[in-house]
C-alpha cells in the first residue's frame, strides 16, 4: 500500500536522537517534510541528510520542519545527526511499522536478491495533516531540490 497525494498522513509518535517522543501532531499547523532512509551512516543515507542539512534554511523560510525516520536506534541516530551537523530530529522506527503504515517498508531487489527494507520516500504533510507530495523510490543526491 502507498500514500497518495490528498490523504491523510498515518499518525505516529516515535523516539527522537534525543530520547524525546515527536510525532505527526507536534507538527500541526505546520507543514512537515517527512524522509525514510535505510541506515544512518552508509553512503546514499549520508548524502540524502547532508543534502537536506544544506538546504534546511530553505525549507524554514519556506514554512516546513523536517524530520528523518529510519529503523535504526536512537543513540546510533544521535551519533549519526551529531557527525553530520543536522539541525533536524531523526526518529527511530525499529519495528518498521511507521514506514509500512507510509508503504516506505516493502520488498526490494538488489543484484537480483530480494528482501525487505526501507523504500527510500519522502512525503509533504501540510498542516492539517494531509499528503501533498509523495515519492517512492527517490534517488538519494539531489533530492532536497525536488
Amino acid at each position: 500500500m502507498t500514500i497518495a497525494i490528498g490523504d491523510r498522513a498515518p499518525a505516529f509518535d516515535l523516539t527522537s536522537d534525543d530520547g524525546s517522543k515527536v510525532g505527526l501532531g507536534d507538527f500541526k499547523g505546520r507543514s512537515l517534510v517527512v524522509y525514510f532512509y535505510p541506515k544512518a551512516f552508509t553512503p546514499g543515507c549520508t548524502t540524502q541528510a547532508c543534502d537536506l542539512r544544506d538546504d534546511y534554511d530553505r525549507f524554514i523560510a519556506a514554512g516546513f520542519a523536517v524530520v528523518g525516520i529510519s529503523p535504526d536506534a536512537p543513540d546510533k541516530l544521535a551519533r549519526f545527526r551529531q557527525e553530520y551537523r543536522l539541525p533536524f530530529p531523526l526518529l527511530a522506527d525499529t519495528d518498521h511499522a511507521v514506514a509500512a503504515a507510509y508503504g516506505a517498508w516493502g520488498t526490494k531487489k538488489n543484484f537480483g536478491r530480494e528482501y525487505l527494507g526501507i523504500i527510500r520516500s519522502t512525503f509533504v504533510i501540510d498542516g492539517s495533516g494531509v499528503v501533498t507530495e509523495a515519492w517512492y523510490n527517490v534517488k538519494a543526491s539531489g533530492h532536497a531540490d525536488r
